[in-house]
């Protein structure tokens, strides 16, 4: 019987490319989404992957979503924490409501989503849990103090449940992107886009099935002795 993946954020940009590539992998997928049901749809239509609408950002309502799902399509193996949120601004204009939002969809859903799943895969004696960081929660970046720190967060998030873990046949793993082409960095003006494929060494944008391809391998039995790793797949721009 095929393992169950759940992908948050699953129907757009990365999260649609993690989804459709474990899908093709022989995982049995669900991809999560927040708010737009036009696109979920069409998603589901395209890629007929179970999609599946909650908050990540509330507990009591991931709670009660992933036992309908667990009820439905069986136990979750492989968890991919990859939803998270913009909303930029320079740190000394930032709103409470602005630093929030960021971090308690991009932080705040590694709890929500992973703590009702976790003692499953304990007691399975397996599971695959990969964290989407970004390279900007390694080098920080000028009017994302809010989503720097979260995605920083995920970071140390995945060492300290890597270690707890381990010797219950479960992974944690976090993948840091750099600048991946999806509609939210084609949407970047045209020269500012120049700047920053000019500072990428090997000249060009990562593709969202690259994100994909390595979520697959993270996922797999063959992946079984790498935990509590960041991966960092940014085509040399930012180099740990």
């Amino acid at each position: 019987m095929a393992r169950v993946a759940l992908v948050t954020g699953g129907t757009r940009g990365i999260g649609a490319a993690i989804s459709k590539a474990l899908k093709a992998a022989g995982y049995t997928v669900v991809a999560n989404y927040a708010g737009n049901d036009e696109k979920a749809n069409a998603f589901k239509e395209e890629t007929g992957i179970t999609v599946a609408k909650f908050d990540v950002s509330d507990p009591a309502a991931c709670e009660e979503k992933l036992a309908g799902i667990e009820s439905s399509v069986g136990p979750i193996d492989v968890l991919v924490n990859n939803a998270g949120i913009t909303r930029d601004g320079t740190f000394h204009r930032m709103t409470y409501e602005q630093w929030k939002a960021v971090v308690d969809t991009n932080l705040g859903s590694m709890f929500a989503v992973t703590r009702p799943l976790i003692n499953g895969m304990r007691d399975r004696n397996f599971g695959r849990i990969i964290n989407i960081s970004s390279i900007n929660g390694q080098k920080g970046q000028m009017g994302q103090a809010n989503y720097s720190a979260a995605k920083a967060g995920v970071i140390g998030f995945t060492k300290a449940l890597a270690q707890e873990n381990a010797r219950k046949g479960i992974t944690v793993n976090a993948i840091a992107p750099g600048y991946i082409d999806t509609d939210m960095v084609a949407a970047v003006p045209e020269k500012v886009l120049e700047g920053i494929v000019s500072g990428i060494p090997v000249g060009r944008l990562g593709k969202a099935e690259e994100i994909g391809a390595l979520c697959v391998y993270l996922a797999s039995d063959e992946a079984a002795f790498m935990t509590g790793a960041t991966l960092t797949i940014n085509g040399g721009q930012y180099i740990t």
